[in-house]
């Protein structure tokens, strides 16, 4: 089924169509209050052509199933430019479908593009599905952990 999907980055025209999966993939994680105009605000900077990042879309028979919201990172350990999957998101009907994992190849071909030697991505501890997709592409766990410090503005 993965043949029939189409993996493009996401233009203006087509930007108020994702809103819709941004907002489930927030509903996912347990986001309290999506705020749709945020949403519009921040994402838009991904837009193709973007010095940001991009979003690329899945579409199946013209119907978009699922994103990645790709942001240029860096590491400063190997002194290089990274590619930083933030989020991937499958709609519940297109998942078990190849469809993240087309998603996370068309992502290591944008890194391969920019000349960038690795793509990086987390999940929550709890999210085992996502954790067998990812173990089954050849990534490897990191041994880092990871720490959010909440601060006001």
């Amino acid at each position: 089924m993965a043949a029939e999907l189409q993996i493009a980055p996401i233009h203006a025209d087509e930007f108020e169509e994702l809103l819709p999966l941004i907002a489930a993939y927030q509903r996912f994680y347990e986001v309290e209050e999506i705020d749709e105009e945020r949403n519009r605000t921040f994402f838009r900077r991904f837009l193709a052509p973007s010095e940001d990042g991009l979003l690329l879309g899945a579409r199946r028979e013209g119907e978009l199933v699922g994103y990645a919201c790709l942001y240029w990172h860096f590491s400063s350990l190997e002194a290089v430019e990274s590619v930083l999957m933030n989020d991937l998101y499958v709609t519940e009907e297109a998942r078990g479908q190849g469809v993240g994992r087309v998603l996370i190849e068309a992502t290591a071909e944008v890194a391969r593009e920019r000349g960038v030697p690795f793509v990086e991505w987390s999940t929550a501890p709890d999210n085992h599905t996502a954790q067998r997709l990812y173990d089954s592409t050849g990534a490897e766990r990191s041994e880092w952990f990871s720490y959010e410090l909440r601060v006001d503005a």
